[in-house]
């Protein structure tokens, strides 16, 4: 990876820069999805129970790091302006304080998921090995918790100053602690105890412990100026104000789409069977891979944004929003168009064992889903200029509108109403993307020329200047 000057971040070429600021973060994003194949692939080896054990909670963690992800779009946000602002003695006491609000959040969230999690786990209705085997990897989940949301607030401090390889350094040793960790624990190989599914999501708690400690220990020393020196180490109660204040809206949003997909699923399985909820599921696993590019720019484009505002170049902030939504939108594109065209192969890899109907169907999903993918590229980066701009609550209501107000409602008109079934549904997952995009387009276009991003300015500037 080339080396980014954090002055280029103010000066330098726009694109040049979001690359070179997305890379190590796409490379992340890469490192935490071989982290899931991993740990399915040794839980495979222990039994089936507990691999449908560990799927059954993915909804229930998926809620819980909506905590972790406001911490640290909070942290990164508010972290990046100050940079911007040339406030660093400001930035990193911000820093400091999102990871306590990363702590406290995530403790409290962990303690309450874990006391509930036998409960919570019985509502789903399975079979009584895989319930007890789910209800124990939550718990041990929700305990190891704060040593995620820790770290992710740490990590955020990190991009918002513009060091996103410090990021990436952070997860390839809390995921290389997870994999080499992960045997020994679920299967008790050497002196370890044989643990079962406790293991696996012990493994990753202490991965992220393990990660947090390595990227605390290069604060603490100083990188690229960004030191977690003594005077800073200072609780702020309007440091963390701030950081909850711009974070929540995001947990807000994560929680939405999260539940929004659960009610996708339900519809998807009760409108197409089991071919439709295994092409629902096929194209959910490319997509993960697929959007991972997007992820990368638009964390970037937010501490780019965010720093632009702070030194006071709201269009700069504004070309470089436009600038990532060409970007993302062209890439998305490409990878649509390979996806229109191979969806029966794609179908096939990621899930061998389909049946030639479930193939078929999932072939239709991968077609109509690969319509919106410009779409959902150009939301990514639109919703990175509101964040950047302390906008967290635009893009929840914009998710919220998504989901719920246009995706399962032509969804569902388009399978009954229109009586085209599955499909009907799997368009309404296109439709829903492509009306965000040009919504969020435009009402993007009308705020910034009514002076939204001149009034970030005015609020970062002010507050660096308190």
């Amino acid at each position: 990876m080339l080396d980014l000057d954090r002055t280029e971040i103010t000066t330098g070429p726009i694109p040049r820069v979001l690359a070179l600021l997305a890379a190590p973060l796409l490379v992340q994003n890469l490192v935490q999805v071989l982290q899931q194949v991993v740990d399915t692939l040794w839980l495979g080896r222990h039994s089936l129970e507990a691999v449908a054990a560990v799927g059954l909670t993915f909804p229930l963690t998926g809620l819980l790091a909506a905590v972790s992800i406001g911490a640290g779009v909070g942290t990164q946000v508010l972290v990046s302006q100050r940079v911007g602002a040339e406030g660093d003695w400001r930035a990193r006491r911000g820093a400091a304080n999102g990871i306590v609000v990363g702590f406290a959040a995530g403790g409290l969230a962990g303690l309450i998921v874990a006391y509930f999690a036998a409960d919570i786990v019985s509502l789903f209705g399975a079979s009584d090995l895989v319930t007890q085997y789910a209800a124990a990897y939550l718990a041990v989940s929700a305990l190891l918790f704060p040593a995620l949301s820790t770290s992710e607030a740490l990590e955020s401090g990190f991009i918002g100053w513009g060091d996103t390889r410090a990021a990436l350094y952070i997860n390839v040793v809390a995921v290389a602690v997870n994999i080499v960790l992960d045997p020994f624990l679920i299967f008790g190989w050497w002196l370890f105890p044989e643990l079962g599914v406790q293991g696996a999501a012990l493994a990753t708690g202490i991965g992220y412990a393990l990660g947090f400690a390595f990227g605390l220990v290069l604060a603490l020393r100083g990188r690229n100026g960004f030191v977690l020196s003594r005077d800073v180490l200072t609780f702020s109660r309007t440091d963390c104000r701030e950081i909850i204040d711009i974070g929540w809206p995001t947990a807000g949003q994560y929680v939405s789409s999260q539940s929004a997909r659960v009610g996708m699923v339900w519809l998807v399985a009760l409108v197409g069977g089991d071919p439709g909820l295994a092409a629902y599921t096929i194209g959910a696993r490319v997509a993960a891979i697929a959007f991972v590019p997007a992820i990368g720019l638009q964390q970037a484009a937010q501490s780019m944004i965010g720093q632009n505002l702070g030194a006071e170049l709201p269009k700069r902030a504004r070309r470089t929003t436009w600038t990532g939504v060409v970007m993302a939108s062209v890439g998305l594109t490409v990878v649509g168009v390979i996806q229109w065209l191979i969806p029966e192969t794609l179908s096939v890899l990621f899930v061998p064992d389909a049946t030639p109907t479930e193939v078929a169907v999932a072939a239709d999903y991968l077609r109509i889903l690969a319509y919106s993918y410009w779409a959902i590229g150009a939301t990514y980066l639109l919703q990175a200029g509101f964040n950047g701009a302390r906008r967290t609550r635009t893009s929840l209501i914009a998710t919220l509108l998504q989901y719920w107000i246009v995706r399962i409602p032509v969804a569902l008109a388009a399978a009954y109403l229109l009586e085209m079934g599955v499909n009907g549904v799997f368009w309404g997952v296109t439709i829903s993307n492509i009306v965000a995009a040009l919504g969020l387009g435009v009402y993007y276009w009308y705020e910034t020329a009514t002076g939204m991003n001149t009034r970030a300015v005015e609020v970062a500037q002010s507050e660096a200047a308190d």
